[in-house]
């Protein structure tokens, strides 16, 4: 799966969200499928983007995705999700992807790292305004 260069330590905040694939989420080369890590991506960003719109939202915009390294079974893959910029009534988040796999011995890759934008929704079903991030913070 990986190379000592290709290595890296998880970050030190919480995930947004940590999965263990199952069999029925993986391709006959034994991969993970893309539009799982997809599907998974997009339920981790929304994570922080409902705490910062103290509501619903909806994805409007992939601004980018990229696979870094496939993900094979028996990994343990967590989304890191962090709010990135505010809009008026649009909010933007950073998703990067990490696969772990051992157990005596644990290495540690960064698979996939994303952007999107979520819209702020109200109770009447219309884009809500969503209050600025602080200055300094992101």
């Amino acid at each position: 799966m990986t190379t000592a260069d290709q290595l890296v330590r998880l970050p030190d905040e919480q995930p947004a969200l940590r999965l263990l694939p199952m069999p029925r989420d993986l391709n006959s080369a034994g991969d993970i499928f893309g539009g799982w890590i997809m599907s998974q991506v997009d339920v981790a960003g929304a994570i922080p983007a409902m705490r910062r719109a103290r509501g619903r939202v909806v994805t409007v915009a992939v601004n980018s995705f990229v696979f870094l390294q496939p993900i094979s079974s028996s990994c343990l893959v967590s989304f890191y999700a962090r709010v990135v910029k505010v809009g008026n009534t649009s909010i933007t988040v950073d998703v990067e992807v990490y696969a772990e796999t051992g157990y005596e011995y644990v290495s540690v890759i960064k698979v996939t790292e994303a952007t999107l934008t979520y819209v702020a929704m109200g109770e009447d079903g219309k884009k809500k305004r969503v209050a600025p991030l602080p200055p300094g913070s992101s």
